[in-house]
């Protein structure tokens, strides 16, 4: 999340979703669907990257579990035509080149 140049990390459950940003003078605060999820001291330097340890944890758990809950797609049986039948319906004689 951007506050005044700087990026302050959010937990990665609220990445794409509408979230409420309260910051005052000493902190940063971010919420989402009622739930806090980040917590930062104000930083008032310029272009910097404020990142929670357990954000990048939670971020590293979550990419690593995706691929338990990837399932391959089916082996769907599809029809496959002849070529010679686009060539028919073309109106295409003679031999390929």
């Amino acid at each position: 999340m951007r506050l005044d140049t700087n990026d302050y990390s959010v937990h990665p459950a609220a990445v794409g979703r509408r979230i409420e940003v309260v910051a005052d003078l000493a902190q940063v605060r971010v919420w989402c669907g009622g739930r806090l999820v980040a917590e930062h001291d104000r930083i008032w330097a310029k272009h910097q990257t404020i990142s929670d340890p357990a954000h990048l944890a939670a971020a590293t758990a979550m990419r690593r579990n995706r691929f338990d809950v990837l399932t391959l797609p089916a082996q769907i049986d599809v029809e496959q035509r002849p070529l010679t039948d686009y060539d028919t319906l073309l109106g295409i004689d003679g031999p390929v080149a």
